[in-house]
């Protein structure tokens, strides 16, 4: 099942981490495909992150997941990294060579796209500006993401504005930039419309954006699953258009770390999906 004569081991790595639904999808697809391996949660400073990923690689592990606040410098500490992951300017899946070295990538653009295509099989990415709300570091991901697919114009808004701009310098002209007074605008025609924020989310503020664009035909998702229907959601749903939720996103962009560490390509089913629902 594996090229590992030991039990291979992989980790997921934040601070915190307890809240993390990814042991519960590793568990799920470790014992439906009968591999003997572990996945388990390290909760580790940020003083500390780089002496424990170069310890991993020592401790048996052939790699690791890392969400907030480690993708930024998980990228700066690997031997090599994907083309996508240095677009991005982070990474989220570390696979650990049989050298030792740390080799980067970023699943999150193509966890966001898989998301897409499974849940709305017609969507058409190439035939409608996109619209997207925030501009972190999941934002990257997508709009990385939305280019590569044929976007043919993403329209972005951030509450700083500052930080939309700097993705339409690094992204280049088909990028457009909306104020955030001015951000449902960015609805009026946009056939894909994504929050990346942390609006909607619980224990955060409410989507404040108005929706009174927004086509019907639009596909609108959230990455934020939790909740699982998010206001923005509610609101696009009532309007007729297409939703996504945000959880097949976290399914789909772990699919190819698993396939690299463990020998074996996942599916993401239904059986899964309820499995880390009810987790």
């Amino acid at each position: 099942m594996t090229d590992h004569e030991n039990v291979p081991l992989a980790a997921v790595i934040g601070h915190p981490i307890a809240h993390s639904k990814s042991p519960v999808l590793q568990r799920y697809w470790l014992d439906h495909y009968g591999i003997s391996g572990h996945y388990v949660p390290m909760d580790v400073l940020p003083e500390d992150f780089e002496q424990v990923l170069r310890t991993l690689p020592k401790a048996g592990f052939v790699g690791c997941n890392v969400t907030i606040p480690h993708k930024e410098a998980a990228l700066k500490i690997a031997d090599q990294m994907s083309d996508r992951a240095a677009l991005i300017g982070a990474a989220n899946t570390l696979i650990f060579l049989p050298d030792g070295k740390i080799y980067a990538d970023n699943t999150d653009g193509y966890g966001f796209t898989a998301n897409l295509r499974d849940a709305a099989p017609y969507w058409d990415p190439t035939g409608s500006p996109a619209a997207v709300i925030g501009a972190g570091g999941a934002s990257r991901a997508i709009v990385a993401s939305l280019l590569e697919v044929g976007t043919p114009e993403i329209r972005i808004s951030n509450r700083t504005r500052i930080r939309a701009e700097q993705l339409r310098e690094e992204f280049g002209a088909r990028l457009v930039v909306y104020d955030w007074a001015q951000a449902g605008n960015m609805f009026d025609g946009a056939g894909t419309v994504v929050n990346t924020s942390s609006l909607g989310m619980v224990g955060q503020d409410e989507f404040p954006i108005p929706i009174d664009a927004l086509s019907p035909d639009a596909v609108v998702t959230d990455i934020v699953y939790t909740p699982l229907k998010t206001r923005l959601l509610q609101l696009a749903e009532a309007r007729g258009c297409t939703i996504v939720d945000g959880l097949g996103m976290l399914l789909h962009q772990a699919v190819p770390g698993f396939e690299r560490w463990f020998g074996q390509r996942p599916e993401v089913t239904p059986a899964l999906r309820d499995t880390v629902l009810n987790a």
